[in-house]
């Protein structure tokens, strides 16, 4: 306490000059108006710049808090999107269901509408990607078309996913005739060439045909209702040693260029399955 009372003694002259300075100052400003303006104008000067640091240090220390709202924001218009995007990709595909035209013969299949995610066609062995799967109702040895015809079988099914063996698979072999021609069935097969052509191989050698003519499915496999296009014919040439006609088919399907595909749900095939398999039973007892 006795050093505090010998600061203030010390340097009291200092302290009644300070005191004597802010009341002539605070006389000054309030008696005279020109004073009290200049006054009141660098205060405001002040403490503007006062608050301009003292905001600049707030916002500095906000930037996180800031971030993090914006990166919620971010987050909630991505997902937003994504739903978008899904809901146009269901209305594409539900237009392009609706846009087909279905022959009376196929009102007993169902076709399920899927898009393309994955696709080779200059391999030896091609497969082809979809985004459906059997959550969706796929399996196994469906037949898989576009809007132009043929374009494989599926083979192996995930929940939401499945590959198809494309039609450009020498493993791949399409039960097929000329279109108008009664027992004219041969197997289609892709030779590994071109991947716009293919084979119809075992065409029988009273089968009747002119370049140009449409090849189609035969019907007799599950995969696929008969009628559904396959191409035209280039040429044909017949084997001398059985007699069967060689067609070399040029392929409706641009393999290249395969973006939304429709695989076949055969509505009758367990019906079908069962019937055989009861017919098999009888033939071997």
């Amino acid at each position: 306490m006795s050093e505090l009372v010998k600061f203030l003694v010390k340097y009291s002259s200092w302290f009644l000059c300070a005191l004597y300075l802010v009341l002539s100052t605070i006389l000054l400003t309030a008696n005279n108006p020109y004073q009290h303006h200049v006054y009141l104008t660098s205060a405001n000067v002040v403490s503007s710049g006062l608050y301009r640091l003292t905001n600049g240090v707030t916002s500095y220390f906000s930037l996180r808090d800031i971030n993090h709202d914006l990166q919620r924001r971010n987050s909630d218009l991505e997902l937003e999107v994504y739903a978008l995007n899904a809901q146009i990709t269901e209305l594409r595909q539900k237009l392009y269901a609706d846009s087909m035209t279905v022959i009376p013969e196929l009102q007993r299949y169902h076709f399920i509408i899927a898009d393309v995610i994955n696709n080779s066609i200059n391999r030896s062995h091609n497969y082809i990607t979809i985004d459906k799967g059997t959550l969706d109702g796929i399996e196994p040895e469906m037949g898989v078309i576009d809007q132009n015809g043929i374009v494989g079988v599926v083979n192996v099914v995930g929940p939401h996913s499945a590959r198809v063996m494309s039609v450009l698979n020498p493993y791949q072999r399409l039960s097929c005739m000329v279109k108008g021609g009664e027992h004219q069935v041969g197997s289609l097969v892709w030779d590994g060439k071109d991947p716009g052509e293919a084979i119809l191989e075992e065409l029988p050698k009273h089968a009747e045909f002119v370049k140009g003519d449409t090849v189609v499915t035969s019907g007799y496999s599950s995969a696929f209702p008969a009628g559904v296009p396959v191409g035209t014919i280039l040429s044909g040439e017949r084997d001398r040693e059985d007699n069967f006609y060689t067609l070399r088919i040029k392929l409706f399907t641009d393999f290249s260029t395969l973006s939304t595909v429709r695989v076949i749900r055969d509505k009758m095939k367990e019906e079908l399955e069962d019937v055989e398999k009861e017919l098999q039973v009888k033939t071997t007892i």
